[in-house]
């Protein structure tokens, strides 16, 4: 079995993946901010990295995957007060939210999923270990910095230069406060409570606060996965400040290498434009299912690119994704008719699939490993339509082919019987009694209406049927 390779940020070079202790590749996903729903730019990241797990899992590796839900940060403090909702309600909400779409995205689940405000406790013990190295230090407030100049290796991740360094904000994204720093480069560990921030404060011996955004991921990963492991991972959006600022805090306190690899995916597009709330294209998996879609076929498009290159979002591009999957789906069923369950045999053969497989090991070539997979199903219809596919051929073709459906995540589902969105089901009813009142004119505008958004009407004698449009 072929070693697969990646792209390393770090070394700017691909690399294998291979697990430093020979035995379980251990790595770490910066997971979400739980204060609203996750959009497809945010899964675009989570996609490809469930993708990456498969096929280091397919390689024969084991893997020990850890992903962290941040549960307190400004975002989450500011919206749970606006909603009147304790901390932990608001982000349990989303926190169910997520999982519900990572479930329909078939994303398989992280075997630890840490959250941050359940670990408060480690990052204390993080922080007074970088204090007591001379990493950092306490502000009048009672809040604690990064003391960024010294770490001398600062900025090895992104290559910025020390002009660049002190201009940025070191803090990111996530922190807009303004506390009283040393320099404007360095980057809180403890924030200190400040009236907004109403009652989500925790106890520490530098008076109640709470953590930084960059501390968690750092105190987390150690705790899970050690002080040095295979691989860190996350959006090419978090590599500066957030993973520079990850490196610093955990090498200053440990000594050691703190990931040996990284792994960075490239932004999502949507119709040519950058994501935004203004053009109102952050579309979450329900505005997809609210045009005929579903998550199978979101899940095809997020991986369709090479992570490394901006992927660009089309309503077409879904519809293309439709199509494939129902091929495969076609074949799939085609193979069962002729296979003879009694000739198959456990085997970790790709039979006709292999060249897909090799693609993906070399560094996630979804475009040539999917075009490899259609050349293969293009070859096996061709015999079966020949009748030149006999019943070991065809079985050992179907096991092949749930392996490499295992391999990208893909799961067929029945289309009909999927569940009406509200919207459309509401636009049906609408639809009904328009024509029960004989207002012919809305009920066809109705019906146009909702076949434009993938779904069909079928009338019956005392009522109607929404179902998918799968033609």
């Amino acid at each position: 079995m072929n070693v697969p390779v990646i792209y390393d940020s770090m070394t700017r070079s691909m690399q294998p993946l291979v697990a430093a202790d020979g035995k379980t590749f251990r790595f770490y996903c910066c997971g979400p901010t739980v204060y609203g729903p996750a959009h497809i730019g945010n899964f675009r990241t989570f996609v490809v990295q469930d993708l990456l797990r498969r096929v280091i899992e397919a390689s024969g590796l084991q893997t020990l995957h850890v992903r962290n839900i941040t549960d307190v940060d400004d975002k989450t403090i500011r919206q749970s007060q606006a909603e009147g909702k304790s901390l932990r309600e608001f982000t349990m909400h989303w926190t169910k939210q997520f999982h519900a779409d990572c479930d329909a995205l078939n994303l398989l689940s992280p075997h630890v999923e840490p959250g941050a405000v359940d670990h408060i406790p480690l990052q204390i013990k993080l922080i007074e270990r970088l204090l007591d190295a001379g990493h950092a230090y306490v502000a009048e407030d009672g809040s604690v910095y990064f003391r960024v100049t010294s770490f001398a290796p600062y900025g090895k991740l992104s290559r910025l230069q020390e002009r660049e360094i002190t201009t940025a904000c070191g803090c990111g994204a996530h922190s807009d406060d303004e506390y009283d720093r040393d320099s404007a480069a360095d980057f809180a560990l403890w924030k200190a409570h400040k009236p907004e921030d109403g009652p989500n404060a925790w106890e520490s011996p530098w008076g109640d606060g709470r953590p930084g955004w960059h501390l968690e991921c750092s105190a987390m990963s150690i705790e899970y996965l050690g002080e040095s492991f295979d691989l860190h991972s996350g959006g090419v959006d978090l590599l500066f400040p957030h993973h520079e600022n990850e490196i610093a805090q955990s090498e200053a306190a440990t000594g050691k290498t703190f990931a040996r690899l990284w792994f960075h995916s490239t932004h999502l597009m949507v119709e040519g434009q950058k994501m935004s709330k203004s053009l109102g294209n952050l579309f979450t998996l329900d505005d997809i299912r609210e045009r005929g879609f579903d998550a199978m076929t979101l899940r095809y498009v997020l991986i369709a690119g090479q992570y490394r290159q901006q992927l660009n979002f089309t309503w077409d591009s879904l519809k293309a994704a439709r199509s494939a999957l129902r091929r495969l789906q076609q074949l799939e069923h085609d193979l069962s008719r002729v296979a003879d369950p009694a000739a198959a045999q456990a085997t970790a053969d790709w039979g006709p699939f292999e060249p897909v497989y090799l693609a993906l090991a070399d560094n996630l070539n979804t475009p040539d490993a999917l075009g490899k997979l259609f050349t293969a199903v293009h070859a096996i219809e061709r015999d079966l339509a020949a009748g030149h596919c006999d019943a070991g051929t065809a079985s050992a073709a179907l096991q092949a082919l749930g392996r490499v459906k295992d391999l990208f995540g893909f799961e067929f589902v029945d289309e009909a019987a999927a569940d009406v969105p509200a919207e459309i089901q509401a636009l049906a009813q609408q639809r009904w009694d328009a024509k029960q009142a004989r207002d012919w004119s809305t009920a066809d505008a109705l019906r146009a209406q909702i076949s434009e958004r993938g779904w069909l009407i079928r009338d019956a004698k005392d009522g109607f049927e929404v179902v998918r449009n799968t033609g």
